[in-house]
């Protein structure tokens, strides 16, 4: 990822937009083929020549110009950046990079939810409990969740692939894109040798909507790592610790508590979420420019471009390893489970009263009343306190029940009828 943001990289992309335009010329027979042979085997630059040049001319495309047409060192190089304008190298470099980026992404999110699936199916029916607004809810199980995280990098690669569609574009259409010196068909040959669609329409530039909405799928892929990095380190925190980072042999939590083991790559990932935000609002900044163009755009790009996408690529890869190494625990998820001493039936027992034939205001107000009372006698020391125990004590509930129908109801298996049809419609095998 960080070759295609390289200074060396993006002149690369600058001399070969060049001479494909000045190919497209000859195929229109207004340059002599034998000036673009000779265009073509001088043609060449140096960066450190380039850095040499921009001191004095303070303009680095003229600079590269400058640079590449001493190297052709022949009267052929007049032709050289004939109709053009910066920005049409610039934004079609920029078309290129941003296509090959997305391709980097991609493999790392293909690879991820690899990672993934391979847990969900691992964990596939691991028992525990599920937590809404951090408190005890109903059972799921560790494979649902995982699932539900493969589930959510299936839009982000989907995210990013329209994306791509989006900004693998280029334009060579001049100085404020009306295409008066080169013609719309040498835009779009040039554009479709570097595998490129040309913009419909540009003005000086490529319009910014399209880099920022770039640059927002990323901090969106970013805010996906920022949920997952954040539900793995509320999974490690010591009074849960139903999965935990991996811990390398020797390994360091901490300069001062040598017992310490931190979810400092959930944290990093964390982090690093909220660059990527910052930098797509930095490029929503971008959007709005002055008439045909100005450069206010232009410094906080070589800035935000290379930095997003390389920490994309580090973010996706460090995921990756930290799902494939997480260390989980279910017995730790059993023993927690067992703390809301099987409330989370509650909902279950509401339904069946329901279809007793009980309204939904008494028979929330019956599961409701027990529940607080099995919270009561925990609270009070009662080390037998169960909901369900509390249910079949209390004869308003227990008499609508047959003997061993509440019981039945009051089961693991009820929560678990619908996970194999989960897995399949995500097309987890």
């Amino acid at each position: 990822m960080r070759d295609i943001w390289t200074e060396q990289r993006k002149l690369e992309i600058w001399l070969e937009i060049e001479l494909l335009a000045t190919e497209a010329l000859v195929e229109q027979g207004l340059v002599p083929k034998q000036d673009f042979r000779k265009m073509k085997k001088g043609a060449s630059f140096s960066i450190e020549r380039c850095r040499e040049l921009e001191r004095t001319l303070n303009h680095d495309v003229i600079a590269f110009t400058t640079n590449v047409a001493e190297n052709i060192n022949d009267r052929a190089s007049r032709w050289l950046h004939y109709g053009l304008t910066s920005s049409d190298l610039i934004d079609t470099a920029f078309g290129v990079q941003m296509a090959a980026s997305v391709d980097i992404l991609l493999e790392d999110v293909a690879h991820l939810r690899e990672v993934i699936a391979k847990r969900a199916k691992e964990h596939q029916f691991t028992p525990m409990i599920g937590r809404s607004h951090g408190i005890h809810a109903e059972p799921t199980t560790f494979g649902l969740k995982m699932a539900l995280m493969f589930d959510e990098f299936g839009r982000a690669e989907r995210r990013l692939k329209e994306v791509r569609k989006h900004v693998a574009i280029g334009k060579l259409s001049g100085a404020v894109g009306t295409n008066a010196h080169l013609s719309p068909k040498i835009e779009a040959t040039v554009c479709r040798r570097l595998g490129l669609k040309p913009a419909p329409i540009a003005t000086q530039v490529v319009q910014r909507d399209i880099h920022a909405e770039f640059m927002t799928v990323m901090a969106l892929v970013g805010a996906s790592i920022e949920r997952w990095a954040t539900e793995f380190r509320h999974l490690q925190r010591t009074e849960v610790l139903e999965a935990e980072e991996y811990f390398s042999k020797g390994q360091k939590g901490s300069s001062a508590m040598p017992h310490k083991r931190n979810p400092i790559t959930g944290e990093r990932l964390t982090g690093l979420a909220r660059v990527l935000r910052g930098n797509a609002l930095a490029a929503l900044e971008n959007v709005a420019l002055w008439h045909e163009r100005d450069i206010s755009h232009s410094s906080v790009e070589r800035v935000i471009f290379p930095d997003s996408c390389t920490l994309l690529d580090y973010m996706l890869v460090k995921l990756a390893d930290l799902t494939q190494g997480l260390i989980v625990y279910p017995a730790n998820m059993e023993r927690n489970m067992e703390l809301s001493l099987g409330m989370w039936h509650s909902q279950t027992v509401l339904l069946a009263l329901i279809q007793k034939g009980l309204t939904r205001e008494d028979a929330y107000a019956l599961v409701q009343r027990n529940a607080m009372e099995t919270w009561k006698s925990k609270h009070s020391g009662d080390t037998q306190a169960a909901f369900k125990k509390q249910l079949l004590a209390d004869p308003e509930v227990s008499r609508h029940f047959a003997k061993g129908e509440l019981e039945k109801l009051c089961s693991m298996e009820f929560h678990y009828r619908q996970i194999k049809s989960r897995f399949k419609k995500l097309g987890i095998r």
